[in-house]
């Protein structure tokens, strides 16, 4: 992972230098066309974030150019595999700006991917949105500065462990909860430190901490550590390419108490991983559900069951989704395709109404808005609340 977050780093400044004479204002797009990148992941580890973030994606653009676009000027999706890989999102992005000139970037939808970009995005003035990346660190520097190009349309790490905690304390009664974190990923430590606090805070007692590598595939023995020290809850903040495994594996060997991640775990693979039955009692902090009754849901569900023939939308759709009409929202009101004007104006995005809630962007470039929780029955998330911030 260090070898690999090292080459990124050193992709990002080779592209900023390289792209630093086409900075601009303003981008490409031009004519009657708007073309915004997507830089997404279509293959690898984690190639079902990106699919359902396009589909999500593609759908909107449809309904918007359909009603006759955005000043008269219709959406171009200019979309690009990143591979689930940091160092391939650089040059992505590179490709995207200095080549096919969009005007702004939906993705990645991982904080690492995400990530690899902020530099190239800040130096060539172009937006960088990314609809599921939800660590605090891509929108706000350790010194505390906000990175002026970048943007999120999911709610951040902290408001999930924190949510998860409240969860666990007050709706399951459980007083001690074990942490399974995967070592190498920001996303996951960032959700644990965060639970890990606020449970304490609640009152809980948290027993045993385990952490796991990117891709093992057998996770019995820091399993057993975890059992041994009886544990009435278990927080795994992962993605669903491990999680799968490890809830597998939790309940073969006898661990049978609620478990729960985060929106990491919502994909259709998931189920195909741990099984219908392991995932029983489990539990995850969402940003939509597609069982929520609320009209705004309902009316998206429809829409994208007619298109994608009754596929139920999961989070990354409605993301993905809801990420083209907080971008073309901006533009709107911007006026003109100059991105100092269109950045400023989605940093002033005040109670926008979109399928994952109404969301207004504060001063860190970070939406205030609502967490969904869902519980696994039987293979299907089931609606369980919706938590306001």
């Amino acid at each position: 992972m260090k070898k690999r977050l090292l080459k990124a780093i050193a992709a990002g400044l080779l592209s900023v230098g390289m792209l630093a004479a086409c900075s601009g204002g303003t981008s490409g797009s031009g004519g009657d066309v708007i073309k915004i990148g997507a830089n997404l992941e279509l293959s690898g580890n984690v190639a079902s974030y990106g699919q359902s973030v396009l589909e999500g994606i593609n759908l909107a653009v449809e309904e918007i150019n359909a009603s006759g676009g955005i000043n008269g000027k219709k959406i171009e999706i200019v979309d690009m595999d990143n591979k689930s890989d940091s160092s391939e999102a650089v040059n992505v992005a590179t490709r995207l700006i200095s080549q096919d000139k969009v005007i702004a970037i939906i993705g990645s939808a991982t904080t690492g991917n995400t990530a690899s970009q902020i530099k190239i995005a800040n130096e060539n003035k172009v937006i960088v949105l990314t609809p599921s990346g939800t660590s605090p660190t891509l929108t706000v520097n350790k010194d505390g500065s906000v990175n002026e190009y970048i943007f999120r349309t999911s709610y951040i790490d902290p408001f999930q462990g924190t949510v998860a905690a409240n969860f666990a304390l007050k709706e399951l009664g459980v007083k001690t909860a074990a942490v399974y974190i995967d070592s190498a990923s920001d996303y996951s430590k960032g959700l644990a430190e965060a639970f890990i606090k606020d449970f304490e805070a609640g009152g809980g007692k948290i027993v045993a901490q385990e952490s796991y590598m990117q891709n093992d595939t057998d996770f019995r023995s820091t399993l057993t550590r975890i059992q041994s020290a009886n544990p009435e809850f278990v927080f795994i903040p992962g993605y669903y390419g491990d999680v799968g495994l490890i809830i597998d594996q939790a309940r073969e060997i006898g661990i049978d108490v609620p478990l729960m991640g985060a929106d990491g775990w919502d994909s259709p693979k998931l189920v195909e991983l741990a099984g219908a039955d392991a995932l029983n009692n489990t539990y995850i902090t969402n940003h939509y559900s597609s069982g929520d009754p609320d009209k705004t849901i309902q009316d998206f569900v429809k829409k994208f069951q007619d298109k994608y023939n009754g596929k139920s939308p999961d989070a990354f759709n409605a993301l993905g989704y809801d990420s083209v009409y907080l971008l073309a929202d901006a533009i709107k009101r911007a006026g003109s395709l100059d991105s100092k004007k269109i950045k400023d104006a989605l940093a002033s995005t005040k109670d926008l109404q979109l399928v994952t809630g109404k969301v207004t962007i504060n001063e860190t470039h970070d939406p205030i808005k609502s967490a969904t929780i869902l519980e696994y029955k039987d293979g299907e998330q089931v609606f369980r609340a919706k938590v306001d911030p």
